[in-house]
């Protein structure tokens, strides 16, 4: 502050002399192309006064032989490309990018890339923009999205408390239904669904609603949140344990239709038993979850849950016209392995309603008896040996009496009674009475 404001006129010229922030860009519609100052016309050639103008009847040659000489060209048509100033050049770099602009313009701008490095970049940049305009492809996520980002943030950072191994089928189904649900409208919630399922050896079915669909999930869900402590949509205390029978319940307790409103507490549900089994450890996965006629250990009945969520998934999607996959093919094959499983429970129930053939060999508990083979092809697939005379017995390939070879999606459709069981069987071979009853007993497991 001394020395008579030297110092501060100083400062003052180093801030004039100093470069500037520059305002913000205008578009290419803000200019007034009319202000921008032409480039200068050539002088015109060839109109002097004093300057004799050949006849055009008798062009001259230059040769001097006849041959007349090409015309000279119009000295009006110049072959140099416009030249704009770089602000216009630059604004038109989106219409370049779009191939919006004229013959000239093109060539201007292109000329002007080949020596401005900012607005070579800035026309790559444009043209990437472009390429993502386009909407031929499918905007459809793919289903395997989320399986995939979610292995990739647990590869890097596990959770601490992961979901049991068990669990995860049902994790997967109930968020891909959930991805379904939110990409429907209002209206597509009242959407009729046709549910289908074999009782004895005929195929019924019940009518609902996309809506009706997961309140009958939810009502049948409250039975493992009633194994687990939480509570049950239906007061567990006097709710009925068959699932047919709760969801009856279920409907007939709803004033009105259902509507999308019954989304939020079904995934709120499902979210509060993936995270109870997930911090219970790993004893909870035996707990007994009866469902009135028989009873399932948690781990199981997940897996029941996870197929059943599929199935319906699947209905729904058919009934609002979308995409629906089969699941991954390592929980598809543990599904098909559960049902592999409850096969020679499901076949010795019906062969005590005297809808099967009787035992031919009856063997001690854990001794390999009388199998079939069944053979699954595809995706989710393998091999199981069913017992055939007693749900005790081991099935085992030496004493395999038939085969049957089926697509996994099928098998699993015959087993949610989708499909008969004389549409279900690709390859048959052996004892014709053993496929049939096994087959039935399959189409058996079905139910709403």
């Amino acid at each position: 502050m001394t020395g008579g404001g030297r110092e501060s006129e100083g400062g003052e010229e180093e801030v004039r002399g100093a470069r500037r922030i520059p305002g913000p860009r205008g578009a290419a519609d803000d200019l007034d192309l009319a202000s921008v100052p032409l480039p200068p016309l050539p002088p015109p050639g060839g109109n002097a006064p004093d300057e004799a103008v050949p006849e055009q009847s008798q062009p001259a040659s230059a040769s001097g032989d006849g041959t007349p000489e090409p015309p000279a060209p119009d000295p009006l048509v110049s072959s140099a490309p416009v030249v704009l100033p770089h602000q216009v050049l630059k604004a038109l770099l989106g219409a370049w990018a779009l191939s919006a602009c004229s013959a000239e313009e093109t060539a201007a701008v292109e000329d002007h890339l080949t020596g401005c490095a900012p607005c070579a970049d800035e026309a790559l940049r444009l043209r990437d923009a472009v390429g993502l305009l386009h909407t031929d492809g499918s905007l459809d996520l793919d289903p395997t999205l989320r399986t995939r980002v979610l292995d990739g943030c647990f590869g890097r950072r596990p959770a601490r408390i992961p979901v049991p191994e068990w669990a995860a089928p049902y994790d997967a189904e109930t968020a891909r239904l959930d991805a379904l649900l939110r990409d429907i409208g209002d209206s597509e919630w009242h959407a009729p669904v046709r549910l289908q399922w074999f009782e004895e050896e005929r195929r019924v079915s019940r009518r609902t609603t996309v809506a009706g669909v997961i309140g009958h999930l939810m009502a049948v869900d409250g039975l493992l949140s009633a194994a687990l402590g939480l509570d049950d949509p239906l007061d567990g205390g006097k709710a009925p344990l068959d699932p047919t029978e709760r969801t009856e319940t279920y409907w007939s307790a709803t004033r009105r239709p259902p509507t999308r409103a019954v989304r939020e507490p079904w995934r709120a549900q499902s979210h509060e038993l993936i995270r109870t089994a997930s911090f219970a450890g790993r004893n909870v996965a035996e707990t007994s979850v009866s469902y009135g006629a028989f009873a399932l250990p948690l781990q199981d009945a997940a897996l029941d849950r996870a197929f059943e969520c599929w199935v319906h998934g699947g209905d729904i999607a058919d009934a609002v016209d979308y995409p629906y996959p089969a699941p991954s093919a390592a929980h598809l094959h543990r599904m098909i392995d559960l049902a592999a499983r409850m096969l020679p429970a499901a076949l010795a129930g019906r062969r005590s309603a005297g809808l099967a053939g009787p035992a031919k060999d009856l063997v001690a508990a854990g001794a390999p008896g009388r199998s079939l083979h069944l053979e699954i092809e595809g995706h989710g697939g393998g091999d199981w040996y069913i017992a055939l005379d007693s749900p005790a017995a081991v099935g085992a390939p030496e004493r395999a009496v038939a085969q049957v070879a089926l697509d996994g999606v099928e098998f699993c459709r015959l087993v949610a009674g989708h499909i008969s069981p004389v549409e279900a069987a690709a390859g048959q071979e052996g004892d014709r009475e053993a496929i049939r009853d096994v087959l039935f007993a399959a189409a058996s497991l079905s139910r709403l």
